[in-house]
């Protein structure tokens, strides 16, 4: 019986469940598509990591003896979606049976499950084993909760694989050490330099399509430096463990002015293309416990981003959609302001986020959460187009991922899914945890007014706004009875400063 295997662009892991499930001798085939590459205006950087891992990806198999089958970008213009992949491998090579992974996203697992195939050609979609809670463990593990929280979720993880575990119980007495990473980086810290490459002759050729293909998408090419092979990502990963992982846990919430990575691993993009495999990543940063290279709280906040994080937000995703891309419980409704993509706003977090992402593809989680994510829940931008945006700029954003992440925990648009609060925060908070307020046109003191933080008064203004959704939630009683106390003045300045602000985006 002659076989094949469409292996899509985020599934470059030689543990595969096609390749396994497929014959040693069956044809393989890739290919960079355009609707994949165009559905929305993915960063220059992504582009170009995908195409590029992808390209190094082939040439692996075929070092293997597999024969692989490889369409680059425009190569076969009418060749626009996975379905005219299919149909071509079915024209082409009149295989019997055509395997494929389930797609991580929603979208693009319709389109496979929407195709109908040739007579005498059988597609088989099989399970993404990459990740360590399926899509049934989840289900059967949210069935009858009335509420879903990670927290739980992790700790059966934790327990399931025995990771950070000791005769049944969590390493060092707590499941979680949140409360021991949330301290602002001193002025004087030497934050280590991330090892950069230089592009080889294949990356190089990509960046080159890109520039010239992808010219109006958001981005720079200039600082590219993701790994694209197997062997970069590992090492890579090695340089964090080595070097980040012992004080990633007290300043992983930490910003700083001109230091976009601080000690975070960056692991997230090789993991969802399948260049590092998330349980090896956990052990790996476990291990470094036991030889006492790194503390507790560094190892199990990162694990708990992998491990707890990671596998709860795919299990969300998949058990809530499509619905769950259409909720919008604040029924916020403003659009997007420009400088999510220019950078140029008086708002010198704000600023430094848009800059980073436009440079990097990349800003660490609290960047993402409190900055940009925080600006749009507290200004009701509508959730649609930050999705989209957050899916657009960011090398690691799959939606799957991004989704519950961005519309869950950042905007809470789906009315406690995720979270059990909204994440709103205050100019106060970004002051604890950064020193961006120093240089800022803004004062972070001044509650209301022209040069005050707009963070402030957004912050309760939006409580004003939404006291009907969020009075009774018992985590924001606190915020509500000292918005009481407010007098009728502070409360007119409160909405005239928002507004006013508002009126200007």
């Amino acid at each position: 019986m002659s076989e094949a295997v469409l292996i899509l662009g985020d599934q470059l892991s030689f543990s595969l469940s096609s390749l396994e499930a497929a014959a040693p001798d069956a044809d393989i085939f890739m290919a960079e598509v355009a609707d994949e590459a165009n559905y929305v205006g993915h960063h220059k950087q992504k582009i170009v990591l995908v195409f590029s891992a992808m390209r190094h990806f082939a040439e692996k198999l075929r070092a293997q003896g597999r024969k692989v089958h490889y369409l680059a970008y425009g190569e076969h213009a009418k060749l626009t979606n996975m379905a005219d992949v299919l149909t071509h491998i079915c024209d082409t090579l009149e295989p019997q049976k055509i395997y494929v992974t389930e797609p991580g996203e929603y979208r693009l697992d319709s389109v496979l499950r929407g195709w109908v195939p040739p007579s005498g050609t059988a597609l088989t979609i099989t399970p993404d084993t990459r990740f360590i809670a399926s899509h049934e463990a989840f289900a059967q593990w949210a069935e009858g909760r009335k509420q879903l929280r990670m927290e739980y979720f992790y700790r059966d993880l934790r327990r399931q694989t025995d990771i950070l575990m000791q005769d049944g119980e969590p390493l060092g007495g707590q499941w979680n050490y949140d409360a021991e990473n949330r301290k602002k980086l001193p002025a004087d810290q030497i934050v280590p330099p991330r090892p950069r490459r230089q592009p080889d002759a294949v990356t190089a050729g990509v960046i080159d399509l890109v520039a010239a293909r992808f010219s109006n998408h958001f981005g720079d090419l200039e600082n590219f430096a993701w790994p694209v092979t197997h062997e970069e990502a590992e090492a890579d990963f090695g340089y964090f463990l080595d070097t980040c992982l012992p004080h990633f846990g007290d300043y992983q919430d930490a910003m700083k002015t001109g230091e976009v990575f601080v000690y975070h691993s960056l692991v997230g993009a090789s993991l969802n293309l399948g260049l590092l495999d998330p349980l090896a990543v956990c052990r790996a940063a476990e291990a470094r416990v036991h030889t006492h290279q790194a503390p507790l709280n560094a190892v199990e906040g990162f694990i708990r981003q992998i491990l707890g994080w990671r596998e709860f937000i795919r299990g969300v995703y998949w058990l809530k959609m499509p619905d769950y891309a259409h909720t919008n419980y604040f029924e916020a409704d403003r659009a997007l302001p420009d400088f999510y993509y220019t950078g140029e706003t008086r708002m010198a977090c704000l600023r430094a986020a848009v800059e980073a992402t436009r440079e990097h593809a990349y800003a660490h989680h609290i960047q993402r959460l409190m900055i940009t994510g925080n600006f749009a829940l507290l200004a009701g931008i509508a959730p649609q187009a930050v999705n989209q945006w957050y899916l657009e700029v960011y090398a690691d954003a799959y939606e799957w991922v991004q989704l519950p992440n961005t519309h869950g925990m950042a905007l809470f648009a789906d009315g406690g899914v995720v979270g059990s609060k909204p994440y709103a925060a205050s100019g106060a908070y970004v002051n604890r945890m950064s020193d961006y307020c120093r240089t800022c046109d803004y004062k972070v003191k001044e509650p209301t007014g022209d040069t005050a933080c707009p963070f402030n008064y957004l912050y309760w203004d939006f409580l004003t706004r939404n006291r009907d959704k969020l009075a009774g939630n018992p985590r924001m009683g606190m915020v509500y009875r000292t918005l009481d106390k407010m007098d009728d003045a502070r409360r007119a300045a409160i909405s005239d400063s928002a507004a006013k602000f508002l009126e200007s985006l």
